[in-house]
């Protein structure tokens, strides 16, 4: 059997959490105690996740995403893929080592796409982001802790109570989408998009990106 590696570990700001950057063979993996966050294993969702909201707002020729989150790189790299050249994407990422694995260890993973002129990385909340917005976006991707169920970072549970979802509305041009990674379903989450005004789409796709595999679930809330 290949052993597991430790490649490196971080604290998670504002807690007194750790992740851990974890390699086994050509696969890499970032654990939160013994719960696994991700692994390069499985990417489909990610990509869905950036697919799904470009592919509903095609006719935006500059359109704005935020996503929150940057993990190993499978959300950027699929909005580069859908988005026009004159697209913009602000990746906010709160571990900052998160951002040092992705020019070191995990650079395999993420190409050139850390470097394209469309992309903006911000160290810090996503909240923040959503709180203050330049312009409105878009879009705004959420890939944060497990979903709605906050594992990693109490704070998160803002994201997805009532106030974190009137404000990522308010931060949403008409039209825009707020998509929303979760590894279950949860219907008094949905419940609750629909109650902060979104008209919500719940969308069940494959972790693998395959046939086969578990479902992990993406809700589209459209403003």
């Amino acid at each position: 059997m290949i052993p597991l590696e430790q490649l490196d570990s971080t604290k998670i700001p504002g807690t007194d959490g750790e992740l851990r950057l974890m390699r086994r063979g050509r696969d890499h993996m970032i654990l939160f105690g013994r719960n696994e966050l991700m692994s390069s294993r499985l990417r489909g969702s990610e990509e869905a996740l950036a697919a799904l909201p470009a592919e509903r707002l095609r006719d935006r020729s500059r359109p704005r995403f935020l996503i929150g989150g940057l993990g190993m790189g499978f959300t950027l790299r699929a909005a580069l893929d859908q988005l026009p050249p004159k697209a913009e994407i602000v990746v906010a990422e709160l571990v900052p080592a998160i951002v040092e694995w992705a020019r070191g260890p995990l650079a395999h993973l993420f190409g050139d796409s850390l470097d394209d002129p469309r992309v903006t990385i911000r160290v810090g909340d996503v909240g923040d982001a959503i709180a203050t917005p330049a312009e409105g976006y878009d879009a705004i991707l959420l890939d944060v802790d497990n979903g709605p169920d906050a594992l990693v970072h109490p704070d998160n549970d803002k994201l997805y109570g009532d106030t974190g979802l009137r404000a990522a509305r308010a931060a949403l041009k008409p039209g825009g989408i707020l998509a929303i990674w979760s590894a279950y379903q949860d219907k008094v989450f949905a419940n609750r998009l629909k109650r902060a005004g979104f008209e919500v789409d719940e969308v069940k796709v494959r972790a693998t990106g395959g046939r086969k595999g578990a479902h992990h679930v993406i809700w589209l809330a459209k403003r």
